[in-house]
């Protein structure tokens, strides 16, 4: 049986209602606010038969636990994992070229959401991260995705090299992110099926890791800071993709 969860805010509810709106349990409203984005929300949940429950304040940051809900929460059924034996699938039924971020070692809930974010915006195929050193999909992360949490594939491997070596027998390339490639991003080409793989700050990949990628590659930096926050990388990374893609 899935397990149920609170999602909250704005962005978050309305991609989950609009996407998968038979996940949805349960939809808690604020009784106090009537402007016109909560309203245009509640409209959009009704016309999909999703009755909404007008509460006091005190209610809704009950079930938000002291998230900033936005004036609503919903309690939803979880969207199931994909695992490895999923990978063959995603790369089968990608309309084009498939695009997946790896999160090796990702463990803040601020920068895997954050991540999720930007993947979605990327369109990205799937997002792979390990079981183990990885943070979970926790309230935080799904707020901070901004509702990606919910509509983007989420892999998540037992061992994260052996996944890699399936996505290369899948003629998927994979490219590593490390300070000390020679290599730039904007010297690679990313148009073909690629996996990018993004390490955790500060330690970066783990060494099986980066010993499994085809290539190594960095972000030039031009001031005094040794690196970017794996979020803002990722960005950097996944968008020059998505302009040679588009080119």
């Amino acid at each position: 049986m899935s397990k149920k969860v609170a999602v909250f805010g704005l962005h978050s509810v309305r991609a989950l209602v609009e996407r998968h709106p038979e996940r949805v349990v349960e939809m808690f409203a604020l009784r106090e606010r009537q402007d016109k984005a909560l309203q245009s929300l509640i409209q959009t949940a009704q016309k999909l038969g999703i009755r909404p429950q007008f509460v006091p304040k005190q209610t809704l940051e009950k079930k938000a636990e002291g998230g900033n809900h936005q004036g609503v929460v919903v309690v939803a059924l979880e969207a199931p994992l994909l695992s490895d034996n999923d990978l063959p699938e995603l790369v089968q039924n990608s309309a084009k070229a498939p695009l997946f971020l790896v999160l090796d070692g990702v463990t803040d809930p601020h920068n895997l959401g954050a991540c999720l974010r930007t993947a979605d915006a990327a369109g990205v195929t799937a997002v792979i991260v390990p079981k183990d050193k990885s943070a979970s999909l926790n309230p935080t992360v799904r707020k901070v995705a901004c509702g990606a949490a919910e509509t983007m594939p989420l892999v998540q491997v037992t061992n994260l090299a052996r996944a890699l070596k399936q996505l290369q027998e899948l003629q998927v390339w994979v490219i590593g992110t490390a300070g000390e490639a020679e290599q730039s991003v904007y010297a690679v080409d990313l148009k073909g099926p690629t996996a990018l793989v993004m390490g955790a700050e500060g330690d970066g990949m783990r060494r099986l890791t980066r010993e499994t990628c085809d290539e190594l590659i960095k972000i030039p930096l031009l001031g005094t800071v040794s690196s970017l926050n794996v979020s803002v990388a990722t960005g950097v990374c996944l968008f020059e993709a998505v302009r040679q893609r588009q080119g």
